[in-house]
This record gives structure tokens, sequence and C-alpha cells, in this order.
């Protein structure tokens, strides 16, 4: 057997990155070292720049054969912001979003782990982490040695955006959906609203439905965000079981974002949104949990609105996210020039 820093004749090691995943949705980490670095004075602005000149590095990462289509990663890199710990780009099949709940909680426990945040304190270590989309603060158990794997988050102001919109969908005729913000847009409906049920119809039919929403969203409906247009676009279309007034018992959904790809998690930005326009509707208030689960894994987050914002002229509500975190491995990938698909391929 070879050493462990043993590497092909003639490949190049091109990134190492820590794999985890939360709620069953995988997250690959490259800690840092990409040559040249995104650039640009704002994370934003290194996003627009990671899209234009290293879009060949997200391929690389999340696309066969080192990833597959519904694989899902971040970059870290530096943050403007003071108070940030760390800076974070999220990568995934079709190219970047703004927000990542999974990923957040899953980096809570890396920055403690790989020594980003200086002298962790127990019982629990709160770590900044600047997203596209802002600073979110994670809240990470630390018992001296190691963190813990359940971690919640607060999340940037979450808003509703729009509240029953009446939608034409190919194939469906009029659907009634609602909008929210939790960081990224989505649509939110009733998979029953499309004669499905989220827990018992096949996934493949649910991804169909909800792709042809979110496609008739982004035709007749323009969002607008106060802080920045960059982030006005609608990310995916989440489909529940329609219970959204407040109970102790877990309510499903299952989400759909980017070219079709779906969320092994309860989605955690998805649950920020989700909360903020339940409270919006007046059907939770401020410090009710609600338990959210994913139809693909049967895993579980937490939700609840923890105090009132402002995001522009909407009213916001800062939310809570908690869920479990595990670590997955190790990787080192290296390309060889001569390669054809060194960059990667996706298969629908």
């Amino acid at each position: 057997m070879e050493a462990p820093g043993w590497l092909p004749p003639r490949a190049r090691a091109v990134v190492r990155v820590v794999d985890m995943h939360t709620g069953g949705e995988p997250l690959r980490i490259v800690p840092g070292g990409l040559e040249p670095g995104p650039a640009g004075p704002t994370l934003l602005a290194r996003r627009r720049h990671m899209g234009a000149e290293l879009d060949h590095v997200r391929r690389l990462l999340v696309h066969e054969p080192r990833g597959h289509r519904d694989m899902y990663a971040a970059v870290l890199v530096p943050s403007e912001l003071p108070a940030a710990q760390l800076g974070a780009l999220f990568l995934h099949g079709q190219g970047y979003s703004t927000m990542c709940g999974h990923a957040v909680l899953a980096l809570g426990r890396f920055a403690l782990d790989g020594g980003l945040v200086p002298a962790p304190s127990r019982p629990e270590t709160a770590v900044t982490i600047h997203c596209p989309c802002g600073p979110v603060t994670a809240f990470v158990p630390w018992d001296g040695q190691r963190s813990g794997s359940r971690v919640r988050f607060h999340s940037v102001p979450a808003f509703a955006a729009a509240a029953d919109v009446t939608v034409d969908v190919p194939g469906h005729g009029k659907v009634v959906v609602d909008i929210g913000y939790g960081g990224a847009f989505y649509a939110f409906l009733s998979a029953e609203r499309l004669g499905l049920d989220v827990c018992s119809s096949k996934t493949q039919d649910l991804v169909d439905a909800a792709s042809a929403v979110t496609e008739a969203v982004k035709r007749q409906f323009k969002l607008h965000h106060p802080d920045n247009e960059e982030l006005a676009f609608l990310y995916g279309t989440i489909l529940t079981d329609g219970k959204d007034a407040f109970s102790d018992e877990p309510t499903t959904n299952i989400c759909v974002f980017a070219d079709a790809q779906v969320d092994r998690s309860p989605t955690g930005s998805g649950v920020t949104a989700r909360i903020a326009l339940q409270y919006h509707k007046g059907l939770i208030q401020l410090n009710q949990t609600r338990t959210f689960r994913s139809s693909s894994t049967g895993s579980l987050f937490t939700g609840k609105a923890v105090k009132e914002a402002k995001c522009g002229d909407y009213n916001a509500v800062v939310v809570e996210v908690s869920g479990e975190a595990f670590y997955t491995g190790t990787a080192t990938f290296v390309v060889e020039e001569e390669d054809p698909l060194k960059y990667g391929f996706s298969l629908k």
C-alpha cells in the first residue's frame, strides 16, 4: 500500500477537501488553497469572479466522476467583515447559491475542529460565517477537544416576499404559491395542489412538478431584494404537506433547487423562509419551535423565529435553525492534463 501522501505519476494535486453531511445532504469543503484565489473586495464580488474565472473548479468538485448531480460544496474565502471568522462561497451542480443552511451547520463544526476559531469556549462557541446573503452566526457545541454534531444558526433577516400568488403552471393549471426569503428565495406550496403527496409520491414526480413551478414563478413574478438585486432570484421550490399551522408534530417537505437538485435535508434556508412566511401569516409566534422532516431521508431540522427585524421595507424575522452535521471523509483530488473529462461532466 502506498503512503498516504502518494500521488499518481504526472498528476497534479488540485484541491484537498473535507466531506461532511447535514441531515443527509452532502457538503464538500475546500478549506483554501485555490490558485488563483477568488478575487474581489466583497464576498459577492468573489462569487462573481469564481463563476466567471474559476467555474472549472466548481465542475471538478461537484460533477462526476468526483461528485454527482446532487453534490454540494463550499469554498472558504476571506471575509471583508471584521466580525466574521470565515467567508464561504456555495457551489452546486448548476452554479452558485447565496445561502445554504445545511452548509452553515457543517461549517460551524469544521471552523472549530479545523482551528479557524482561536480559543473556542465551552459549552458552546459562536462562529460568524459570512455568506453571500450576509453574516450568519452558528452556535457550535465544544467540549474542549472537539465539536458536537448538533449545531444551530441565526439567519439573516427573513421575510415573506409574497403570499397567495397565482401562477399558471404548465400541466397543472393555475396554482397558488407563497414566496419566502431565508437567504435565498423559494416558492412554497402543498404538494396536494399538484395532485401529489410529499410523503408517498415518487421522487421524480415531485421533482418534475416542483421544477415546473420554479420555471413558472420565474416567468410570471419579479423578485426584489432591498439590499442587493444580485440576491433577487428564485433558487427553487419547496413542496410541503400543507401543515403550516403551529403544531408539535413534524411537517414534511422536499426542496428542489437549482437545476432540479434534490436536497436530502429539510433545507436550512428553506426552513428559515418557511418560518418567516408562517410568522407573517400569524400561524406561529416568536420562540415557538417547529420540526421539519425531509421527505427523502426522514432527517429533522428545527426552526423558530427568535426576534423581529427589518429588511428594507419588509417586516422580517431572525430565524434559528438547528440540525446535526457529521464528517464523512477527506480526499485529495488530482488532474491529469491529458484527461478530456478532467473538469467533470453532468448527466441528467
